[in-house]
Order: C-alpha cells, then structure tokens, then sequence
C-alpha cells in the first residue's frame, strides 16, 4: 500500500510540473484576458496612468518607514510590429527636494533615447550626466525593457507563442494564498516568475529575483489587480510594485487604447546619438540600482562600472594630508584614513564593485596594513552598499545609534545574486554600534566618529581626523560641489552645531558627494 501511494503521490508531481501543465496555466490566462485572437490583434497599444514612488533606503529610520519619493503621470505608446515604445513622464518630485522632471523614453530592440529632460531644481553633477537629450546606457535600456515587457498585457501571449521557453516553478504561497506558478526566460538574465490567481486564472504575481546592494537577494513583484475590461481585453488597473513584500510603487490605470494611430516619429531616435548607442545589457545588470535611482531623480545614466557615475569620470585616490586619502570619481566617495598598523575607512558607496576597488587601492597605497574598521556614516543604499566586500575582509563594521540590527540583518541575507562577491556567509561581521561618540587611537593619531542630530538619517554620524584637521560628512553638506545658499539650510546647520557639539576644530571637510570644502566659510554662515 505505500509503495502505491508513493508511486501516486510521484505521478501527481509529476503532472503537476509538466510542460502541459506549464501551458495549460499560461493558455488559461490568455482566454481569461480576452482570448490569443484578441491579444494577437493588437497592433498598438497606449496608456495612460499615474503613479506614486516610494525609496526604502532612503528612510529616516534603518529600516522604518519610506521616504515618499515622486508621484506621476504617465503616457505610454507601444508599436508591436517594430517592438518600439515612447514613455511620457511628468515626475515631481518630493525627496531630495522638491523639483519636476518632463520627459520622454524612447525604447528600440537596440537603443533607448532620453528625451527633453527639465533640469529644475536639478544639481550641476545631475545636468551634465542627464543632458536634455540622450542615449541611454545600456543598463538603463536592459531594465527600462524589463518594466515595459512585465507590466506589457501582451506578455501572457508571448508566453503562449514560445513553450521552449517556459518551464516549471513549484506553487507559491504569499500572504496565505497559494499560486500554481511557470517561469519564463524573457531573455538571457531575465526570468519572469508568473504566479497565476487560483480562481480566475489571469497573473497574480510577475515575479523577478534581483540583486539589492542592501537586503541581498530579494523578490521584486508586479501584483495585478482590479482587472478591467478595454475593448474586449481584460488589464489589471491596479498594479503595486513590491520589494520583499513591501509595496514601493503603485500604479492605477485610468485608460488603455488598442489599435489607435501612432506617429512613427515618436519613436525615432536622433541618427547622431543613434549611431553610439549602447545596447541593453545583458549580465550583471543592477536592476534595482537603475529603478530606484529613478525614483528619486538622481540616477546618472552611464555604464560605468561603478554605476551611478559619470562615464567621463574614474575612480582615484587623492591625497588630503599624509595618510588621508579621499577616494573620488564614483557614485560617491569614501575616506581613508592610516593608522599605525591599519586603515579606517569611512563609507562604502553603492556597490561591492567600488569597495573592491577601493581594498585593493588602499592595499597598494599602505601595503601591509588591513583595513580593521569601516565606519558608515548611515544606512542609505548609495553610501552604505559596497558594505559587503569590507565584511569579506573581515572588517568590523561602525554605525550609529538605533542602526546595528538593520546592518546585522541584511549581512545575514542571502546574496548569491551579488556581482562583485561570491555568496559566503556574513552573519558573524561584527557591528559596532555608537552611541555619542568612538574614538579610534594608535598613541599617535585619533580618528573619531560622532553621532550628530540632523533630518536626514537616524543615527548618522560625521568623521574626524584629529591631527590633520580633516572632517568627513556625507549628504548634509557636499563641500567643493554645490555653494553654500544665502542662508543656513537645515543639513548645514546640523553639521555646524554637530561641530560645535563634539568640540572639534575642523579646517576643511572631505565629503561623501562632491569634494574637500574649508568649513570656515559654512561656520560664518551659521553664526549669521
């Protein structure tokens, strides 16, 4: 009798990971859509939506609650035929600041192109990388052609048309419901994971596994919902976007269009930026890195290896003092600092690319001196997500107060997904929380890491080395970059008063964006 029953509940495996299962979900689908007749008639396709925007790592509290980034609207044209689209935007902005963003997305099978981007309230940095008009990089292509190709209603229908390329995933269960699932190998580095609604069979879930320089390996979902009927086609109107469960995008239709008049121009890119345009990627592309950057108006479009800098730029070390050393040129900078027989490094910006870089830069700088501490700043992703490579070093990694839990954790994630790191276990990094004030000292040189008050991050701290009179501060004050305003903002009063507080006599300060400042000038202007 359990010889039967094994060799039954086998057969029911079996079946229930078949390629006719795999099909039959995804045929189901498509007829409750509106039929492959339907679907396959659909020669254009517009839309037209808004959308709200949230960043998770940019909050003030590690691990608390997101920073509301940008609410949109949003005109979309799609041309099935040449598989080309035009994306409209109109972004505002409410985080780093207020400002508005105007712009089109061209997509091609080979080229993307940035149209008529408004440059309020944008930095100098920003223009120059963005220019009004440009070619996308092809990381930003590669992951502009994902969104477009998941959120498409016609995916279900390519799905259909190409079986070799769907296979079977086991059922799923989120928040209790369990969904029968197929993945689908959209392209080389892209597998959708298509989780199908038990009852009415149309897609639950489209599903990605992406590499998160912070949580790790992590589940970026497409939930659909509130399916609605426009011209015999059935579209999800309601659409959230979720990071390992939590919702950081929503999207609500308001109307979709099938078969209306394109204009072929919309979709021509310039034949000058055309002829040097990058193709999309297709490994090791930062998926999340790109999206969420947008989110918050501050992706740099370029291929450099580093991320988000400018392509012109490299990164390099400059010397601040004898044994200060100021890593610039990358999505942001970190300091290095020497003591007698090791370094202390201060921030790991945004990817174990430009941490590794960094290591063995400052190995050959001071040969035979480790690394031993490296002290971030705060918790968010573009100054914090290079922390991985400093753990494989086994380095003790400082942060400040209320923050030593959200570190201890996403160290402890899975990151097979990692580009720059094979997957090793990170959970033992020791992490050092600071209350106040650390004082590192060799008998000879003091660094110390200060916690300040300030409205940017929870916990954030400012460097100093002592002896060279050097500070360092991140995202409060960008010295050597943007000019002081008439007036004291919040970020530099609170570097002032964290000054002031901490009793230390600061000459000049390197930054974690932009370059070195003399702090006299920042002074004068908080004692007005």
């Amino acid at each position: 009798m359990k010889r039967v029953l094994l060799l039954l509940s086998l057969f029911i495996a079996a079946c229930a990971t078949s390629p006719q299962r795999n099909q039959d979900l995804v045929n189901r689908a498509v007829d409750a859509m509106g039929g492959a007749d339907a679907l396959g008639g659909v020669k254009t396709l517009s839309v037209k939506a808004t959308s709200r925007q949230w960043e998770p790592e940019q909050s003030v509290n590690a691990s608390g609650e997101m920073r509301f980034a940008n609410e949109s609207t949003i005109e979309s044209i799609g041309d099935v035929a040449s598989r080309s689209a035009r994306i409209n935007w109109v972004k505002n902005f409410e985080y780093p600041s207020k400002r508005t963003f105007t712009f089109s997305e061209i997509l091609t099978p080979e080229a993307g192109y940035v149209a008529g981007i408004d440059s309020n309230g944008r930095n100098k940095e920003s223009r120059e990388s963005n220019p009004p008009g440009h070619a996308m990089s092809s990381l930003r292509l590669a992951a502009t052609q994902r969104e477009f190709r998941r959120a498409s209603p016609l995916l279900l229908l390519e799905m259909r048309r190409s079986p070799d390329r769907l296979s079977a995933n086991p059922d799923i269960i989120v928040g209790g419901v369990t969904y029968p699932a197929v993945n689908y190998k959209a392209a080389p580095d892209q597998t959708f994971t298509v989780m199908f609604d038990p009852q009415s069979g149309l897609p639950a879930r489209i599903r990605t596994l992406d590499w998160d320089n912070i949580y790790g390996d992590s589940a970026y979902d497409l939930v659909l919902s509130d399916w609605r009927a426009f011209g015999g086609i059935k579209v999800a109107a309601s659409r959230q976007y979720q990071l390992n469960g939590k919702t950081i995008i929503e999207v609500k239709i308001a109307d979709v269009a099938f078969n209306g008049p394109v204009n072929a121009a919309g979709f021509a890119i310039p034949a000058a930026a055309k002829e040097s345009a990058a193709k999309p990627g297709t490994a090791n592309v930062p998926y999340q890195w790109v999206l969420r950057r947008q989110m918050i108006g501050t992706y740099l479009d370029s291929d450099n290896p580093s991320f988000d800098t400018k392509a012109v730029s490299g990164l390099s070390l400059v010397e601040l003092a004898p044994g200060v050393q100021h890593t610039t040129g990358g999505a942001a900078n970190s300091l290095i600092v020497e003591m007698r027989d090791h370094l202390i490094v201060f921030d790991a910006p945004a990817s174990d690319w430009q941490s590794n870089w960094t290591i063995k830069a400052a190995k050959e700088k001071y040969p035979g001196k480790p690394i031993k501490y490296l002290v971030l700043t705060h918790h968010h992703m573009d100054h914090a997500g290079g922390m991985r490579a400093y753990a494989a070093e086994g380095v003790s990694i400082v942060v400040g107060k209320g923050n030593g839990d959200h570190f201890r954790k996403h160290l402890a994630a899975p990151m097979s997904l990692d580009p720059d790191l094979q997957a090793r276990d990170l959970s033992r990094t020791p992490v050092i929380e600071v209350a106040d004030k650390q004082t590192f000292s060799d008998g000879k040189r003091d660094v110390a890491a200060y916690v300040i008050e300030n409205p940017h991050a929870n916990g954030m701290m400012i460097g100093y080395v002592s002896d060279a009179k050097i500070g360092f501060v991140t995202d409060l004050w960008s010295p050597g970059r943007d000019p002081l305003p008439p007036k004291i903002n919040p970020g530099l009063a609170a570097v002032f008063n964290g000054v002031k507080k901490a009793g230390i006599a600061p000459v000049k300060f390197a930054g974690g964006h932009g370059s070195v400042g003399d702090f006299a000038p920042l002074a004068a202007l908080a004692s007005k």
